[in-house]
């Protein structure tokens, strides 16, 4: 056998295709959806709350609105209102000037400070790019204001040197921003990655998962009814899911240790999110074969960006993040980062996984139903299936 009569062989053309194919998916969906970092940044949603009635609160909430590189700042709302928003990932920073801040200021015995909330349950990018710019504001602000208070001990020389000290102190603390963050994430990359990587092994488990047990439906197709089968095909996703998911769950607590509290809670969203991802990637298995797997691979690499494990919606360009409202992925990543990290429920998370794996069995039942023809059982299996 020659080489160019091997390269014509089914296996051959088929790894050809597969290795252009996911080249041309893999860079032609990750390239463009990572262009929106940092490019997108000033998409994120911030609150400014004021709540100095002195002139200093009002001129740096002014300054910041007018600097900072963000295209919605809400200013009409309250701190307690803002910091349920940030809690929900609704707002990415809440910016807090207090009531006291002028007088403080004015009065110079003591630091004044104003808080920058963050939420770390969250993207990724959005917690450190704010923990970035907080810095650099509060590195203006220090400049800024200790330039004030040396420009009235300039005014003051030849004192006595315990008051010359008090005064330099005076100018190293005008001003000191207070960082405050909410939800914290453990250190480690691995932690603030489980979230993607729980659903991710899920997915891409229930996708492999999917292509294996329809084809057992299809070949098995004279040997019972398609819908006992379509039962059959469920009914062995679910043992999987269960099997998988202990797994999922034992190298993650080996690995990451989180709270025993959380085991059940993790165990049974992990069993959820295989049994959606199944079906939701099972359409296209049924519909047209294996090769809906082949089509399944770009829906699956543009999730791993619309699943707000990296950037938010706000960051997001248009395709992404229409498909982060159909993408089970999305879902299970924000309900993880509730889960584990927030202090809000993942309830609504949960009720739209399980809405897009019921509308995903819903559309395989009707394919199943009205594009399989009916294929003759044999009697053989019929009287198997009796005795």
């Amino acid at each position: 056998m020659k080489f160019t009569q091997f390269l014509k062989t089914q296996g051959a053309i088929a790894a050809i295709f597969m290795g252009i194919f996911y080249c041309l998916c893999m860079l032609g969906i990750f390239l463009p959806g990572y262009t929106a970092i940092p490019g997108n940044i000033d998409k994120l949603p911030i609150a400014i709350v004021n709540d100095d009635a002195g002139e200093y609160g009002e001129k740096i909430a002014s300054q910041l609105q007018e600097n900072l590189p963000f295209k919605e700042i809400q200013t009409d709302i309250t701190n307690k209102q803002a910091l349920k928003e940030l809690n929900k990932n609704d707002l990415a920073l809440v910016v807090h000037i207090p009531k006291t801040f002028s007088a403080d200021m004015q009065n110079g015995e003591t630091s004044s400070s104003i808080d920058f909330t963050i939420n770390e349950a969250g993207a990724t990018v959005v917690s450190s790019s704010m923990t970035s710019i907080v810095a650099e504001i509060n590195n203006q602000l220090s400049a800024q204001f200790s330039q004030q208070t040396a420009q009235g001990v300039l005014m003051n020389f030849n004192l006595p040197e315990d008051q010359a000290a008090d005064m330099a102190k005076q100018i190293e603390t005008a001003y000191a921003g207070n960082i405050v963050t909410i939800n914290e994430v453990p250190d480690g990359m691995h932690n603030n990655m489980l979230p993607m990587f729980l659903t991710m092994a899920g997915y891409v488990g229930a996708m492999i998962g999917a292509m294996q047990l329809i084809s057992s439906f299809r070949q098995s197709r004279v040997k019972a009814s398609k819908t006992r089968l379509f039962m059959y095909v469920q009914l062995t996703a679910i043992l999987i899911a269960v099997i998988s998911s202990l797994v999922a769950l034992g190298i993650t607590y080996l690995v990451n240790d989180p709270s025993g509290d959380l085991f059940f809670s993790t165990l049974g969203q992990q069993i959820l999110n295989y049994m959606v991802c199944f079906n939701f990637t099972a359409i296209l298995i049924f519909l047209v074969g294996d090769g809906g797997m082949v089509l399944n691979i770009p829906i699956l690499l543009t999730q791993t960006i619309a699943n707000g494990a990296t950037i938010t919606r706000d960051m997001m360009y248009a395709p992404y993040e229409w498909m982060s409202y159909i993408s089970p992925m999305y879902y299970s990543v924000q309900a993880y980062y509730a889960n584990l990290y927030s202090s809000i429920s993942p309830s609504p998370y949960l009720w739209s996984m399980v809405a897009v794996g019921l509308g995903a069995m819903l559309i395989n039942i009707l394919i199943v139903a009205f594009v399989h023809k009916k294929e003759p059982v044999e009697i053989q299996a019929i009287e198997t299936d009796a005795a």
